[in-house]
Protein backbone atom coordinates (compact mmCIF):
# COMPACT_ATOMS: atom_id res chain seq x y z
CA UNK A 1 0.00 0.00 0.00
CA UNK A 2 1.23 3.81 -1.20
CA UNK A 3 0.35 6.52 1.30
CA UNK A 4 1.43 10.92 0.90
CA UNK A 5 1.44 12.54 3.86
CA UNK A 6 1.61 16.22 3.34
CA UNK A 7 3.24 18.33 5.77
CA UNK A 8 6.23 17.42 7.58
CA UNK A 9 5.33 19.37 11.09
CA UNK A 10 4.90 17.21 14.47
CA UNK A 11 1.91 15.50 13.20
CA UNK A 12 2.62 14.71 9.32
CA UNK A 13 6.61 13.39 10.62
CA UNK A 14 5.08 11.01 12.76
CA UNK A 15 2.46 9.95 11.35
CA UNK A 16 4.27 9.64 8.12
CA UNK A 17 7.27 7.66 9.55
CA UNK A 18 4.96 5.36 11.81
CA UNK A 19 2.77 4.00 8.57
CA UNK A 20 6.24 3.32 7.20
CA UNK A 21 7.34 1.35 10.50
CA UNK A 22 4.58 -0.86 9.84
CA UNK A 23 5.31 -1.50 6.10
CA UNK A 24 3.51 1.55 3.96
CA UNK A 25 5.18 2.77 1.90
CA UNK A 26 5.22 6.46 2.94
CA UNK A 27 6.18 9.86 0.80
CA UNK A 28 6.26 12.66 3.43
CA UNK A 29 5.73 15.91 1.29
CA UNK A 30 6.32 19.59 2.38
CA UNK A 31 6.93 22.85 0.44
CA UNK A 32 10.15 23.49 2.53
CA UNK A 33 12.93 22.32 0.58
CA UNK A 34 15.30 22.74 3.47
CA UNK A 35 13.72 20.74 5.69
CA UNK A 36 13.20 18.18 3.12
CA UNK A 37 17.05 18.10 2.53
CA UNK A 38 17.69 18.29 5.83
CA UNK A 39 14.87 14.92 6.56
CA UNK A 40 16.61 13.20 3.30
CA UNK A 41 19.83 13.58 4.96
CA UNK A 42 18.32 12.26 8.07
CA UNK A 43 18.06 14.69 10.56
CA UNK A 44 14.64 15.87 11.66
CA UNK A 45 13.71 19.41 12.58
CA UNK A 46 12.18 18.67 15.81
CA UNK A 47 12.74 17.35 19.15
CA UNK A 48 10.63 13.98 19.53
CA UNK A 49 11.95 11.21 21.28
CA UNK A 50 12.62 7.68 19.52
CA UNK A 51 11.56 9.31 15.75
CA UNK A 52 14.87 10.39 14.14
CA UNK A 53 16.19 6.70 14.25
CA UNK A 54 13.01 4.92 13.12
CA UNK A 55 13.11 7.66 10.14
CA UNK A 56 16.88 6.61 9.50
CA UNK A 57 15.70 3.10 9.41
CA UNK A 58 12.51 3.75 7.41
CA UNK A 59 14.68 5.71 4.87
CA UNK A 60 17.28 2.97 4.40
CA UNK A 61 14.86 -0.10 3.98
CA UNK A 62 13.48 1.99 1.63
CA UNK A 63 9.46 2.69 2.59
CA UNK A 64 9.95 6.30 3.80
CA UNK A 65 10.67 9.03 1.27
CA UNK A 66 10.48 12.53 0.67
CA UNK A 67 9.30 15.17 -1.43
CA UNK A 68 8.94 19.21 -2.10
CA UNK A 69 6.59 18.15 -4.91
CA UNK A 70 2.65 17.37 -4.34
CA UNK A 71 2.64 16.36 -7.60
CA UNK A 72 5.18 14.08 -7.60
CA UNK A 73 4.62 12.48 -3.56
CA UNK A 74 0.87 11.83 -4.12
CA UNK A 75 1.59 9.71 -7.31
CA UNK A 76 0.23 6.33 -7.23
CA UNK A 77 -1.13 7.25 -3.19
CA UNK A 78 -3.84 5.19 -2.60
CA UNK A 79 -4.25 7.13 0.65
CA UNK A 80 -3.43 10.85 0.74
CA UNK A 81 -3.05 12.56 4.25
CA UNK A 82 -3.36 16.66 4.58
CA UNK A 83 -1.24 17.37 7.78
CA UNK A 84 -0.15 21.02 7.38
CA UNK A 85 -0.71 23.85 10.34
CA UNK A 86 -3.78 25.68 11.05
CA UNK A 87 -2.71 28.30 13.23
CA UNK A 88 -5.10 30.21 14.62
CA UNK A 89 -6.47 33.97 12.84
CA UNK A 90 -7.12 36.96 14.29
CA UNK A 91 -10.62 36.02 15.28
CA UNK A 92 -9.60 33.13 17.08
CA UNK A 93 -11.00 30.37 14.52
CA UNK A 94 -8.69 28.36 12.87
CA UNK A 95 -6.83 29.15 9.61
CA UNK A 96 -7.64 26.97 7.12
CA UNK A 97 -5.40 28.77 4.41
CA UNK A 98 -2.72 25.98 4.14
CA UNK A 99 -5.46 23.07 4.05
CA UNK A 100 -7.26 24.82 0.91
CA UNK A 101 -3.75 25.46 -0.59
CA UNK A 102 -2.70 21.71 -0.47
CA UNK A 103 -6.38 21.05 -1.67
CA UNK A 104 -6.37 22.85 -4.77
CA UNK A 105 -2.68 21.52 -5.96
CA UNK A 106 -4.09 17.76 -5.11
CA UNK A 107 -6.62 18.49 -7.12
CA UNK A 108 -4.39 19.78 -9.64
CA UNK A 109 -2.02 16.29 -9.42
CA UNK A 110 -4.76 13.53 -8.79
CA UNK A 111 -4.01 11.39 -11.73
CA UNK A 112 -5.82 8.20 -9.44
CA UNK A 113 -8.57 7.35 -7.25
CA UNK A 114 -7.61 8.38 -3.33
CA UNK A 115 -9.11 8.89 -0.30
CA UNK A 116 -8.10 12.18 1.06
CA UNK A 117 -7.84 12.31 4.99
CA UNK A 118 -7.91 15.54 7.15
CA UNK A 119 -5.15 14.41 9.89
CA UNK A 120 -4.90 18.38 10.78
CA UNK A 121 -7.22 19.99 13.56
CA UNK A 122 -9.72 21.28 12.01
CA UNK A 123 -13.59 22.83 12.75
CA UNK A 124 -16.79 20.96 11.53
CA UNK A 125 -17.40 21.77 8.01
CA UNK A 126 -13.48 21.41 6.49
CA UNK A 127 -13.92 18.13 5.00
CA UNK A 128 -16.16 19.58 2.58
CA UNK A 129 -14.46 22.59 2.09
CA UNK A 130 -11.30 20.37 0.94
CA UNK A 131 -13.73 17.97 -1.68
CA UNK A 132 -14.82 21.38 -3.12
CA UNK A 133 -11.47 22.90 -3.54
CA UNK A 134 -10.58 19.07 -4.89
CA UNK A 135 -13.36 18.76 -7.19
CA UNK A 136 -12.85 22.75 -8.90
CA UNK A 137 -9.43 21.69 -9.75
CA UNK A 138 -10.58 18.51 -11.15
CA UNK A 139 -13.69 20.60 -12.84
CA UNK A 140 -11.11 23.01 -14.39
CA UNK A 141 -9.05 19.76 -16.00
CA UNK A 142 -11.92 17.84 -17.08
CA UNK A 143 -11.11 15.54 -15.38
CA UNK A 144 -13.31 12.21 -14.36
CA UNK A 145 -11.21 10.69 -11.51
CA UNK A 146 -12.85 10.59 -8.73
CA UNK A 147 -12.08 10.28 -4.63
CA UNK A 148 -13.44 10.07 -1.36
CA UNK A 149 -13.14 12.09 2.04
CA UNK A 150 -12.11 11.09 5.57
CA UNK A 151 -11.48 12.81 8.65
CA UNK A 152 -8.55 11.22 10.90
CA UNK A 153 -8.19 13.31 14.06
CA UNK A 154 -4.84 12.61 15.88
CA UNK A 155 -4.54 12.43 19.76
CA UNK A 156 -0.75 12.44 20.02
CA UNK A 157 1.41 13.90 23.20
CA UNK A 158 4.42 16.08 22.05
CA UNK A 159 7.74 14.12 23.36
CA UNK A 160 5.15 10.68 23.53
CA UNK A 161 4.00 10.97 19.97
CA UNK A 162 5.45 7.81 18.31
CA UNK A 163 4.40 5.84 21.24
CA UNK A 164 1.02 7.19 21.02
CA UNK A 165 0.66 6.91 17.30
CA UNK A 166 2.10 2.99 17.38
CA UNK A 167 -0.54 2.08 20.58
CA UNK A 168 -3.36 3.93 20.41
CA UNK A 169 -5.98 4.38 22.86
CA UNK A 170 -8.44 5.22 20.13
CA UNK A 171 -8.66 5.66 16.64
CA UNK A 172 -11.30 8.33 15.24
CA UNK A 173 -11.99 7.96 11.47
CA UNK A 174 -14.84 9.85 9.66
CA UNK A 175 -15.96 8.68 6.41
CA UNK A 176 -18.69 8.85 4.10
CA UNK A 177 -19.08 5.81 2.83
CA UNK A 178 -18.43 1.89 3.27
CA UNK A 179 -15.47 2.06 0.55
CA UNK A 180 -13.40 4.62 2.42
CA UNK A 181 -14.00 2.60 6.13
CA UNK A 182 -12.51 -0.87 4.37
CA UNK A 183 -9.59 1.02 3.06
CA UNK A 184 -8.92 3.01 6.41
CA UNK A 185 -9.18 -0.25 7.76
CA UNK A 186 -7.20 -1.84 6.18
CA UNK A 187 -4.09 0.65 6.67
CA UNK A 188 -5.14 0.79 10.62
CA UNK A 189 -4.82 -2.90 10.66
CA UNK A 190 -1.28 -3.39 12.21
CA UNK A 191 -2.25 -0.57 14.84
CA UNK A 192 -5.29 -2.44 16.13
CA UNK A 193 -4.02 -6.10 16.64
CA UNK A 194 -4.26 -5.62 20.07
CA UNK A 195 -7.51 -4.70 20.40
CA UNK A 196 -7.32 -0.62 20.14
CA UNK A 197 -10.59 0.71 19.17
CA UNK A 198 -10.68 1.72 15.96
CA UNK A 199 -14.34 4.21 16.15
CA UNK A 200 -16.11 4.83 12.93
CA UNK A 201 -18.60 8.04 12.62
CA UNK A 202 -19.86 10.86 10.41
CA UNK A 203 -17.47 13.35 8.97
CA UNK A 204 -18.43 16.22 11.41
CA UNK A 205 -18.69 14.52 14.56
CA UNK A 206 -15.27 12.80 13.61
CA UNK A 207 -14.09 16.73 12.95
CA UNK A 208 -15.49 18.43 16.38
CA UNK A 209 -14.55 15.07 18.63
CA UNK A 210 -10.82 16.36 18.79
CA UNK A 211 -12.06 20.15 19.52
CA UNK A 212 -13.78 18.48 22.07
CA UNK A 213 -11.03 16.23 23.68
CA UNK A 214 -8.81 18.89 24.27
CA UNK A 215 -10.97 21.78 25.06
CA UNK A 216 -11.98 18.52 27.91
CA UNK A 217 -8.12 18.31 29.36
CA UNK A 218 -7.67 22.33 29.13
CA UNK A 219 -10.63 22.10 31.43
CA UNK A 220 -9.26 19.82 33.84
CA UNK A 221 -6.49 21.62 34.00
CA UNK A 222 -8.11 25.19 34.84
CA UNK A 223 -10.15 23.72 37.06
CA UNK A 224 -7.53 21.93 39.31
CA UNK A 225 -5.21 25.41 38.91
CA UNK A 226 -8.61 26.93 40.28
CA UNK A 227 -8.60 24.48 43.49
CA UNK A 228 -4.88 24.70 43.85
CA UNK A 229 -5.07 28.77 44.43
CA UNK A 230 -7.79 28.17 46.87
CA UNK A 231 -5.79 26.13 48.55
CA UNK A 232 -3.19 29.13 48.87
CA UNK A 233 -5.69 31.18 50.06
CA UNK A 234 -7.47 28.51 52.81
CA UNK A 235 -3.82 26.84 54.08
CA UNK A 236 -4.67 23.72 52.53
CA UNK A 237 -2.68 21.15 49.99
CA UNK A 238 -3.88 20.50 46.56
CA UNK A 239 -1.47 17.22 46.55
CA UNK A 240 -4.21 15.98 49.52
CA UNK A 241 -7.12 17.42 47.12
CA UNK A 242 -6.21 16.21 44.18
CA UNK A 243 -5.94 12.45 45.71
CA UNK A 244 -9.17 12.72 47.65
CA UNK A 245 -11.36 13.74 44.11
CA UNK A 246 -9.32 11.57 41.88
CA UNK A 247 -9.82 8.34 43.81
CA UNK A 248 -13.65 8.93 42.05
CA UNK A 249 -13.71 6.74 40.04
CA UNK A 250 -15.88 9.35 38.02
CA UNK A 251 -13.08 11.62 37.72
CA UNK A 252 -10.44 10.31 37.81
CA UNK A 253 -6.71 11.43 38.54
CA UNK A 254 -5.61 12.01 34.79
CA UNK A 255 -4.85 16.23 34.02
CA UNK A 256 -5.55 16.58 37.89
CA UNK A 257 -1.77 18.33 38.44
CA UNK A 258 -2.18 21.81 38.96
CA UNK A 259 0.83 24.30 37.44
CA UNK A 260 1.03 26.90 35.34
CA UNK A 261 -1.62 27.08 33.06
CA UNK A 262 -1.70 24.74 29.49
CA UNK A 263 0.41 25.91 26.64
CA UNK A 264 1.68 24.02 23.51
CA UNK A 265 0.38 24.10 19.88
CA UNK A 266 -2.75 22.36 20.54
CA UNK A 267 -5.15 23.36 23.67
CA UNK A 268 -4.45 27.08 23.32
CA UNK A 269 -5.63 26.80 19.59
CA UNK A 270 -8.26 24.27 19.93
CA UNK A 271 -9.52 25.82 23.02
CA UNK A 272 -10.37 29.66 21.23
CA UNK A 273 -10.99 27.74 17.68
CA UNK A 274 -14.15 25.57 19.21
CA UNK A 275 -15.34 28.70 21.31
CA UNK A 276 -14.91 30.16 17.92
CA UNK A 277 -17.04 27.68 15.55
CA UNK A 278 -19.85 27.81 18.35
CA UNK A 279 -20.04 31.33 18.47
CA UNK A 280 -20.33 31.17 14.78
CA UNK A 281 -23.46 29.17 14.90
CA UNK A 282 -25.18 31.77 17.68
CA UNK A 283 -24.15 29.62 20.86
CA UNK A 284 -22.01 30.33 23.73
CA UNK A 285 -19.18 27.98 24.78
CA UNK A 286 -19.42 29.59 29.01
CA UNK A 287 -17.72 26.99 30.64
CA UNK A 288 -15.04 26.35 27.56
CA UNK A 289 -14.75 30.19 27.60
CA UNK A 290 -14.04 30.28 31.69
CA UNK A 291 -11.46 27.81 31.16
CA UNK A 292 -9.50 29.68 28.88
CA UNK A 293 -9.85 32.74 31.04
CA UNK A 294 -8.62 30.77 33.94
CA UNK A 295 -5.62 29.46 32.05
CA UNK A 296 -4.50 33.29 31.16
CA UNK A 297 -4.96 33.95 34.96
CA UNK A 298 -2.71 31.06 35.83
CA UNK A 299 0.22 31.90 33.81
CA UNK A 300 0.86 34.60 36.47
CA UNK A 301 0.19 33.12 38.76
CA UNK A 302 3.92 32.69 39.93
CA UNK A 303 5.18 35.62 38.47
CA UNK A 304 2.50 37.46 41.37
CA UNK A 305 3.95 34.92 43.91
CA UNK A 306 7.76 36.23 43.05
CA UNK A 307 6.73 39.77 43.35
CA UNK A 308 4.93 39.38 46.64
CA UNK A 309 8.02 37.75 48.09
CA UNK A 310 10.27 40.76 46.84
CA UNK A 311 7.86 43.35 47.44
CA UNK A 312 7.37 44.07 43.73
CA UNK A 313 10.95 45.13 44.09
CA UNK A 314 13.19 43.55 41.50
CA UNK A 315 16.25 46.29 41.35
CA UNK A 316 19.32 44.21 40.53
CA UNK A 317 17.40 41.20 41.04
CA UNK A 318 18.74 37.65 39.30
CA UNK A 319 16.39 34.76 38.64
CA UNK A 320 17.29 31.21 37.39
CA UNK A 321 14.41 28.89 35.58
CA UNK A 322 14.74 25.53 35.00
CA UNK A 323 12.33 24.73 32.23
CA UNK A 324 11.24 26.40 28.80
CA UNK A 325 9.12 24.42 26.98
CA UNK A 326 5.80 23.67 27.55
CA UNK A 327 5.99 20.48 28.85
CA UNK A 328 8.67 17.75 29.35
CA UNK A 329 10.58 15.91 26.38
CA UNK A 330 9.97 18.61 23.79
CA UNK A 331 11.29 21.57 22.47
CA UNK A 332 8.32 23.50 21.95
CA UNK A 333 8.16 26.65 23.61
CA UNK A 334 4.42 27.82 21.88
CA UNK A 335 2.35 29.36 24.66
CA UNK A 336 5.17 28.39 26.84
CA UNK A 337 3.89 29.56 30.48
CA UNK A 338 7.84 29.57 31.00
CA UNK A 339 8.39 32.35 28.13
CA UNK A 340 5.86 34.37 29.39
CA UNK A 341 7.00 34.92 33.15
CA UNK A 342 10.99 35.41 31.64
CA UNK A 343 8.75 38.26 29.21
CA UNK A 344 7.05 39.87 32.20
CA UNK A 345 10.40 39.32 33.92
CA UNK A 346 12.32 40.93 31.88
CA UNK A 347 9.96 44.15 31.81
CA UNK A 348 10.87 44.73 35.57
CA UNK A 349 14.64 44.95 34.47
CA UNK A 350 15.38 40.79 36.22
CA UNK A 351 18.55 39.49 34.86
CA UNK A 352 17.30 35.76 34.03
CA UNK A 353 19.85 33.10 33.41
CA UNK A 354 17.99 30.31 31.76
CA UNK A 355 18.26 26.27 31.19
CA UNK A 356 16.58 23.53 29.52
CA UNK A 357 17.57 19.91 28.25
CA UNK A 358 15.61 20.60 24.66
CA UNK A 359 14.47 23.62 24.27
CA UNK A 360 17.46 26.17 24.20
CA UNK A 361 17.75 27.14 20.22
CA UNK A 362 14.06 27.65 19.96
CA UNK A 363 14.04 29.80 22.94
CA UNK A 364 17.32 31.54 21.58
CA UNK A 365 15.07 32.41 18.51
CA UNK A 366 12.44 34.13 20.38
CA UNK A 367 14.53 36.03 23.26
CA UNK A 368 17.80 35.93 21.39
CA UNK A 369 20.42 37.54 23.99
CA UNK A 370 18.06 39.21 26.29
CA UNK A 371 18.81 36.42 28.75
CA UNK A 372 21.71 34.15 29.85
CA UNK A 373 22.20 30.42 28.74
CA UNK A 374 23.60 27.90 31.08
CA UNK A 375 25.08 24.98 29.93
CA UNK A 376 23.29 23.00 33.08
CA UNK A 377 20.75 23.45 35.88
CA UNK A 378 23.50 24.75 38.28
CA UNK A 379 24.59 27.32 36.22
CA UNK A 380 21.45 28.63 35.95
CA UNK A 381 21.94 29.69 39.52
CA UNK A 382 24.93 31.24 39.84
CA UNK A 383 24.51 34.23 42.74
CA UNK A 384 20.60 33.77 41.89
CA UNK A 385 17.91 35.41 44.05
CA UNK A 386 15.64 32.77 43.27
CA UNK A 387 15.45 29.46 41.31
CA UNK A 388 12.12 28.74 40.12
CA UNK A 389 10.97 25.39 38.24
CA UNK A 390 8.91 26.16 35.18
CA UNK A 391 8.87 22.45 33.86
CA UNK A 392 9.08 19.02 35.30
CA UNK A 393 11.67 17.57 33.10
CA UNK A 394 12.80 14.39 34.62
CA UNK A 395 16.73 15.61 35.69
CA UNK A 396 15.08 18.16 37.67
CA UNK A 397 13.70 16.08 40.15
CA UNK A 398 16.55 15.08 42.66
CA UNK A 399 18.68 18.02 42.25
CA UNK A 400 21.60 18.46 44.72
CA UNK A 401 20.10 21.23 47.04
CA UNK A 402 23.25 21.29 49.05
CA UNK A 403 25.35 22.51 45.69
CA UNK A 404 22.46 24.83 45.29
CA UNK A 405 22.66 26.74 48.50
CA UNK A 406 26.62 26.75 47.69
CA UNK A 407 25.98 28.99 45.24
CA UNK A 408 22.67 30.92 45.22
CA UNK A 409 22.66 34.29 46.33
CA UNK A 410 19.31 33.41 48.27
CA UNK A 411 17.89 29.90 48.98
CA UNK A 412 14.80 30.91 47.16
CA UNK A 413 12.41 28.01 44.97
CA UNK A 414 9.18 28.63 43.11
CA UNK A 415 7.84 25.64 42.15
CA UNK A 416 5.63 25.97 39.51
CA UNK A 417 4.76 22.52 38.86
CA UNK A 418 4.62 21.49 42.69
CA UNK A 419 7.26 18.41 42.26
CA UNK A 420 9.42 18.96 45.21
CA UNK A 421 8.52 18.34 49.41
CA UNK A 422 7.68 21.71 50.84
CA UNK A 423 9.18 20.33 53.80
CA UNK A 424 12.13 18.15 53.11
CA UNK A 425 13.02 21.99 51.10
CA UNK A 426 12.36 24.32 53.98
CA UNK A 427 14.53 21.94 56.21
CA UNK A 428 17.55 22.47 54.15
CA UNK A 429 17.20 26.42 54.73
CA UNK A 430 14.92 26.89 51.75
CA UNK A 431 12.20 28.82 51.22
CA UNK A 432 9.74 26.99 49.43
CA UNK A 433 6.79 28.52 47.13
CA UNK A 434 4.27 25.84 45.29
CA UNK A 435 1.10 26.06 43.68
CA UNK A 436 -1.75 25.59 46.38
CA UNK A 437 1.26 23.75 49.13
CA UNK A 438 0.62 24.22 52.47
Amino acid sequence: MKIAVVGTGYVGLVTGTCFAESGVSVTCIDNDKGKIKQLKNGSIPIYEPGLENMIRQNVEKKRLFFSASIAEGIEGAEVIFIAVGTPPGEDGGADLKNVITVAEEIGRAMKTYSVIVTKSTVPVGTSEKIRTAVQNQLDKHKSKITFDMASNPEFLKEGAAVEDFLRPERIVIGIGNEKTAEIMKRLYMPFVLNNHPIYFMDIASAEITKYAANAMLATRISFINEIANLCDLLGADINCVRKGIGSDSRIGNKFLYPGTGYGGSCFPKDVKAIIKTASDHGYELNVIKAVEKANEYQKNVIFNKIAKHFNNNFKNKTIGIWGLSFKPKTDDIRESAAIHLIEKLLKEGVTIKVYDPAAITETKSRLGNKVEYADDPYDALQDADAMVLMTEWSEFHLPDFNKMAGIMKRKVIFDGRNIYDPAEIRKLGFKYFGIGRR
